[in-house]
């Protein structure tokens, strides 16, 4: 049965991020370059309100003078989360990461190890047939520059998300589902980032589906807009995203149950 969301409101919270979509797209455009993102998340529940996270990531770029969207590996990052959820609306996040920024001349990018450290929180909406959150992300990003000094860049980030469940009210195994988001990004100037304060725009629009309740896939499509001291830069991305929720404990159990002797019944 499909879930009986407010039509008029879904609609308005689509056409809404369309306008930002096609405002970030219609000044400064100057330099476009298509990528693959993907990533890898594992998270571990340690007990109701705590859980762990460690996420892998790869990017891939294409050049000016090729649209293989794999010609370049440009950025890989690790990053370790810890998770507190404070109520069912509010979820307290923190994490530590390092992020290999490659040398790509193609690209106008050089090389630039950072590490970040980040504080977020997320606020939930939850509707029957739907989410809307918003999430507040804090971050302090430790780069270096071109004349191979560090500087700290202070970054906030603003986002809107909507999920839909197509098969069912809830996420669950089975299910398929659409996601939409937006996300405003503000930053400190520095030479290795640039003066602007603005510092980003990305607008994600795609579908997900969950094997198990803590397996499941997400494949977005992502329009960034950048705008740059050299030029403004857009980038269009295909995303996937893989998630494992207690992957070593339920890998355990499983484990467990083979070496279980069977009970045999008496005749």
């Amino acid at each position: 049965m499909l879930s009986k969301s407010n039509p008029k409101f879904t609609i308005t919270i689509v056409r809404c991020l369309f306008v930002i979509l096609f405002i970030t797209n219609s000044y400064g455009q100057k330099t476009s370059y298509n990528q693959f993102w993907n990533e890898i998340q594992f998270n571990q529940t340690l007990s109701k309100k705590w859980a762990t996270e460690i996420d892998f990531a790869a990017t891939h770029s294409s050049t000016e003078s090729s649209p293989n969207l794999f010609e370049n590996t440009i950025q890989r990052s690790i990053r370790g989360w810890g998770h507190y959820y404070f109520s069912p609306r509010w979820k307290f996040s923190a994490f530590i990461a390092y992020y290999n920024n490659r040398d790509v001349p193609e690209i106008g990018q050089f090389e630039s190890p950072e590490i970040r450290f980040s504080l977020q929180s997320i606020y939930y909406f939850h509707k029957t047939g739907y989410t809307l959150s918003t999430r507040m992300r804090a971050e302090l990003r430790h780069m270096r520059n071109q004349d191979d000094d560090y500087e700290n860049v202070f970054r906030y980030r603003q986002q809107v998300k909507y999920i839909q469940p197509f098969n069912s009210k809830i996420l669950r195994e089975g299910v398929v589902y659409g996601v939409a988001s937006d996300e405003v990004y503000l930053k400190t100037g520095a030479k290795v980032t640039g003066e602007s304060f603005f510092d980003r725009n990305r607008f994600n629009i795609g579908a997900g589906y969950l094997f198990t309740d803590d397996i499941q896939v997400e494949l977005t499509y992502c329009n960034e807009y950048l705008p740059r001291n050299n030029g403004n830069q857009i980038t269009n991305a295909a995303s996937i995203t893989l998630t494992f929720n207690n992957l070593v404990r339920n890998l355990q159990k499983k484990i467990a149950a083979k070496h279980q002797p069977e009970i045999k019944e008496e005749e």
